[in-house]
């Protein structure tokens, strides 16, 4: 009988040889060959329409803007050196449309940065509907840039709703405004278009950031009597800065490069007041075919866009990663 236990105490405490999983055959030369021509197989045509479409006209640009061309695109180019960016830096214009494109940076990225913000916050609320309130929020995102320049001149016009309603609000001594015709009111109504379209985008992406913040920090926050908006300043505004600064990135570089409002809007106008760079390029290029002075704005405006797109990759890359 002790033989029988002693053997039972031996076998239990002896290390039985745990199971090797089976090693997984290394990855042959001629599969992983197979598999690089499948995968350029598919990335071939977007490359190539890529090239077409957006390399190549870059390349051309780019020689356009040390050259010279006529009226006839046909007519061999000439080249004239630093000439085109001599008269970039003595451009009176380009000056003028580069301040119009800076207050109009300045009049989106804040009130689209808080605003978008406020409506995240809003909107992160366990409460019944709230899905359709998200919807709601998000839904002049999905319509056209077109379709709603064309319904916001209409409600600017003098005979428009907007006018309409003042005049029913004011009675007789109220007099039509116009919005897009007078120089001081242009530019902040073409803004209202791009906070339109642009604060429900941004919405999303701070929902979620708030989404990610544990909801024991608010529990601590309130335990130490921060409630309200107070604890908004306490914990989401500090948890949320990299999503700050990217939205505050995002958004410049949209509003350095807006053209359709302008353009379906005001067309530069009144008095060149809503001109920015990139219609400045546009005029250049098919108003007044000045081709080769246009393509050396278009360089100057892909040198700001490109240290923007840099400072956005900064800011995604190490912030919100690390």
């Amino acid at each position: 009988m002790l033989k029988q236990l002693l053997l039972l105490v031996l076998t239990d405490n002896v290390p039985m040889p745990e199971s090797q999983p089976p090693s997984s055959p290394a990855p042959s030369p001629t599969g992983s060959a197979a598999g690089s021509l499948t995968a350029w197989a598919f990335l071939t045509p977007a490359l190539i329409l890529l090239a077409i479409s957006v390399l190549i006209p870059a390349l051309l640009a780019l020689v356009m803007a040390f050259s010279r061309t006529g009226l006839d695109l046909g007519e061999p180019l000439q080249f004239v050196g630093a000439a085109n960016l001599r008269r970039l830096v003595a451009d009176p214009m380009l000056r003028r449309v580069m301040v119009t494109t800076f207050l109009y940076l300045l009049g989106i990225v804040p009130p689209i940065v808080l605003g978008s913000l406020a409506l995240a916050v809003l909107v992160n609320r366990p409460l019944p509907g709230m899905a359709l309130f998200r919807g709601a929020f998000y839904t002049p995102v999905l319509v056209s840039l077109v379709v709603a320049a064309i319904a916001f001149r209409w409600l600017y016009a003098e005979n428009g709703l907007i006018n309409g309603w003042l005049g029913a609000l004011l009675g007789p001594i109220f007099t039509p405004i116009g919005f897009l015709t007078l120089p001081a009111l242009a530019l902040p109504a073409v803004m209202l278009v791009t906070l339109w379209k642009g604060l429900g985008y941004y919405m999303v992406i701070f929902l979620a950031g708030l989404q990610g913040i544990p909801a024991e920090l608010y529990e601590a926050a309130a335990l130490d009597g921060s409630h309200g908006w107070r604890r908004h300043l306490d914990i989401t505004l500090p948890l949320m800065r990299p999503y700050l600064a990217l939205v505050a990135v995002i958004a410049a570089i949209g509003a350095t490069k807006v053209f359709e409002e302008v353009f379906l809007m005001t067309q530069g106008g009144p008095a060149d007041s809503t001109r920015t760079v990139v219609y400045y390029v546009y005029d250049l290029a098919f108003s007044e075919l000045d081709i080769s002075y246009a393509c050396t704005v278009g360089l100057a405006l892909f040198v700001l866009v490109l240290l923007l797109s840099l400072l956005r990759s900064a800011v995604s890359g190490d912030r919100l990663v690390g």
